[in-house]
């Protein structure tokens, strides 16, 4: 479960933290106050992509931290390290993301007391950073630590909904284990076939063409090969040589960098701070507080003034060593313009280079048993495909009827919902067949594509029914949901609310009767937020001639006014109030019911 988030200089959020907890978390505010960034925070922290616009004007850094209590979210223990471990093939081993052996499962281990902060962090300039119980990892660690246990849906999930390739692999999640092994037993009889044919055409070529292409290939790799390209140490060598060209410069900036931070520098000063405020007779917290902060700032102060001595003492001339790099650059820079901008490229072109020449060279004892192979390779990918074709016919009739069923309770109880399959003209990696979802929203229409069949607000029904319905399936235990009820409003809104707080109200691996899953939402819509098990304001203000968002919890006796105002009428009208103390009371009982 995330139990806190904080976010500062991000967009229009300048310093805000959530506490959450459990069931239906809403988050309600104006349009533009800043909703929305709430769910972009998140996204980073579950290794989404940065960008430097989305820190705040005047801030150097955006930091999004969260609380993760370990054992609600995955179900573990916090040390569960002895656990097969998930490595993350991306990671460099020597950045310190994961243990010796590269497991992101090792990075639990760092909880302390069931408790681990994961941080993202955006800088103006330069990559992005994150850490994992104050540990630096990828980016991309983030996502394979947290994305198995948290999902987020966005505003516009029924237009993504509308696309062929979503729709497939919407199917084939719902299906169970054994479609599962159907779906993976077709995609290695098609790519045994895909490997056969390529031979076939290969071996079609003219001779003489084969010849020239295998000279050139072995040419290319010789090439590459004498060279012995390194990419971790050619990548650094404009650094190296920059260093070298101006280590003089470099060193004297170093010394004079230590000297006025050092020591006799700001150093001194801060120390001299520090001990001011310590020798204060009065027991002041603030004063307190203000020397510890500065304690802290003298500690990182010392730290980054070794650095920079350290490095000044690195730094050197060597003019022969410079020459050498130089000439070193030149010849890697000849290979990357023929094979690829990086050294990571050439090295790539150099391995595809070696799987033709291997193709090639064993073209010819293929030749005599290509055309049996390629025979039975067919076969067997049709097999699967007509397999998996009826896994997916079955597993679409239950996906039906459970939409329906929630099709019903959002309002739709006239609606039809099919899973359509239809053959396609060369069958792929994912199978032969185009998978499109039916709607008929009212009596006597004719099904037809869920962008045709319905209005904005229907459609937005269907993808809430499909999102409910496959997260049963996953089992994801943090759900987001970012204004996926526009377009609906009046008793529809209330089901959609009921729907959401049923979803929240779901144990998935808590104790009995405590809800284990979380489930936040973003709306506009007063009716879901009746709903709501906790309730977050997001507001907007001006303060210095600046946009300024804060996120505030509403407290109990405060949801009727809050909700009224979301009614559109005054806070504190009695009509208005009397409106939102019936959503209230009509939502309590409705979840009772």
């Amino acid at each position: 479960m995330l139990e806190e988030l904080h976010i500062r200089g991000l967009g229009v959020i300048e310093d805000t933290s959530l506490v959450l907890g459990p069931g239906l978390t809403v988050i309600t505010g104006e349009t533009g106050a800043g909703k929305t960034m709430l769910v972009t925070a998140l996204q980073l922290l579950l290794g989404g992509r940065a960008s430097a616009d989305l820190v705040r004007r005047g801030v150097d850094t955006a930091v999004i931290e969260a609380v993760v209590r370990v054992p609600t979210l995955l179900g573990l223990d916090a040390t569960a390290g002895d656990a097969d471990p998930d490595t993350d093939p991306d990671a460099d081993p020597d950045d310190g993301s994961a243990d010796d052996s590269g497991s992101v499962r090792h990075l639990w281990d760092l909880a302390e007391d069931g408790v681990l902060i994961v941080t993202r962090e955006i800088p103006t300039s330069g990559r992005s950073r994150a850490r994992v119980g104050g540990r630096l990892v990828p980016p991309s660690v983030l996502g394979q630590l947290l994305g198995p246990h948290v999902e987020i849906h966005g505003q516009h999930e029924h237009v993504r909904l509308e696309q062929p390739a979503v729709q497939r692999r919407l199917l084939d999640g719902y299906g169970d284990a054994d479609h599962a092994a159907s779906l993976a037993t077709y995609r290695e009889a098609h790519a045994a076939w895909a490997a056969a044919d390529r031979r076939r055409r290969m071996l079609a070529e003219d001779a003489a063409s084969r010849a020239r292409r295998l000279d050139l290939l072995r040419a290319e790799r010789a090439e590459i090969d004498a060279a012995m390209l390194d990419a971790d140490r050619d990548e650094q060598l404009d650094v190296e040589i920059d260093r070298l060209a101006h280590a003089d410069a470099l060193r004297g900036a170093l010394e004079a960098a230590r000297t006025a931070a050092g020591p006799e520098g700001a150093l001194e000063g801060v120390g001299e701070a520090v001990a001011a405020l310590r020798r204060t007779p009065v027991e002041d917290p603030a004063v307190s507080e203000l020397a510890e902060r500065l304690a802290a700032l003298s500690r990182d102060l010392s730290e980054v003034v070794a650095d920079v001595a350290a490095l000044a003492e690195e730094v050197g001339s060597d003019d022969e060593r410079l020459d050498a790099l130089q000439v070193r650059k030149r010849e890697v820079a000849a290979l990357q313009r023929r094979f690829g901008a990086t050294v990571e490229a050439v090295l790539a072109h150099r391995a595809q280079a070696d799987a033709e020449i291997a193709d090639l060279e064993a073209l010819e004892d293929d030749a005599e048993s290509i055309a049996t192979t390629l025979a039975a390779a067919l076969e067997a990918r049709d097999a699967a495909g007509r397999a998996l074709t009826a896994s997916r016919e079955a597993v679409g009739e239950r996906l039906s009827k459970a939409v329906l069923v929630h099709l019903a309770d959002l309002g739709l109880q006239h609606a039809m919902f099919s899973v359509a399959l239809a053959p396609l003209r060369e069958p792929g990696p994912d199978g032969a067949d185009r998978v499109t979802l039916l709607l008929a929203a009212n009596p006597g229409e004719a099904p037809a594509r869920l962008g045709d069949a319905a209005s904005g607000g229907e459609r937005s029904r269907v993808a809430l029914a499909l999102e409910v319905v496959l997260t049963a399936a996953t089992g994801h235990e943090v759900l987001v949901f970012d204004e996926v009820d526009a377009g609906v409003g009046g008793s529809t809104a209330l089901a959609v609310g009921e729907k959401l707080a049923r979803l929240a109200s779901e144990a998935t691996a808590g104790e009995a009767g405590t809800p284990a899953r979380q489930v936040l939402c973003v709306t506009h819509l007063p009716q879901v937020a009746a709903y709501a098990d906790s309730h977050h304001l997001v507001e907007k203000s001006v303060k210095d001639g600046r946009t300024l968002t804060t996120v505030s919890p509403v407290a109990e006796d405060g949801r009727a006014l809050v909700l009224s105002r979301m009614l559109g009428g005054e806070a504190t009208a009695d009509a208005g109030l009397e409106h939102a103390r019936g959503l209230l009371q009509a939502a309590r009982s409705r979840r009772g019911a």
